[in-house]
């Protein structure tokens, strides 16, 4: 079994400037086959993980859902500020 949350960390941690405050944390969902993960960091970092009309955020959803395909997982990804 893949650590989603593990996967993702080390994807966005090279893309934010403050390294120490960048996390991510899985929550609960309805849906048991879906998999959220919310990753916080400093606005100006998700800004950063957003990117532009929010293409590298959408890249990294992508990324992910590939590999969550090999478990029949959907997986959702929440960029949040702290």
């Amino acid at each position: 079994m893949i650590n989603y949350e593990q996967v993702v960390l080390d994807l966005v941690t090279p893309m934010v400037d403050d390294k120490k405050n960048v996390s991510v944390q899985t929550l609960s969902s309805l849906n048991e086959n879906e998999i959220l993960l919310h990753v916080y960091a400093n606005s100006d970092d998700v800004a950063r993980l957003i990117g532009r009309r929010g293409i590298m955020a959408s890249s990294i959803r992508q990324m992910m859902s590939v590999a969550s395909r090999s478990e029949g997982k959907i997986i959702t990804i929440k960029f949040e500020s702290y």
